[in-house]
């Protein structure tokens, strides 16, 4: 994970990846500490984070107490925490309720405004699909189809 966030590469696995035991706060500064960065930065960015994925009103909950659309904020503000350029991320909306679902799907769409690459692995295709400029349709690592979210949502295979 670390060689990866070195490249500038960011990694959100499907499962939970927060660390439990920390806070929200601490799940940023863990990363954040990890940069090149001042201090002074790494306090600004913290602030930066914790603000644009609502997260004040939980910035000092353990990562164990979080509901699943707070978790999944705090991991990819933990994931942005490391400045990439590029951001995986696997099965963005499993486990959390459809008004989370939402949240990230607007965060998502405000990371592609910030010029931020984006691959999302999804089983949840209605949900992946109103977010994305491409999409390829795999089946036992072989794509099906392949275009943009309208010409996949019209097709009828």
């Amino acid at each position: 994970m670390y060689k990866r966030a070195r490249q500038g590469i960011g990694y959100l696995p499907q499962e939970a990846s927060v660390f439990r035991k920390l806070s929200v706060e601490n799940n940023l500064k863990a990363i954040l500490e990890m940069r090149k960065i001042s201090k002074e930065e790494q306090e600004e960015k913290l602030e930066s984070l914790i603000a644009e994925f609502g997260l004040e009103k939980v910035r000092h909950n353990l990562g164990d107490s979080l509901s699943g659309g707070e978790r999944r904020r705090t991991e990819i503000a933990r994931c942005l925490a490391s400045d990439p350029k590029f951001i995986l991320l696997d099965e963005p909306f499993a486990g959390i309720d459809p008004i989370a679902v939402e949240d990230i799907q607007e965060i998502v769409a405000k990371l592609k405004n910030k010029n931020i690459g984006i691959l999302i692995t999804d089983h949840n295709v209605q949900e992946t699909l109103s977010i994305i400029d491409r999409a390829y349709l795999m089946f036992e690592g072989r794509i099906l189809k392949a275009g943009t979210a309208d010409e996949l949502s019209q097709d009828e295979m």
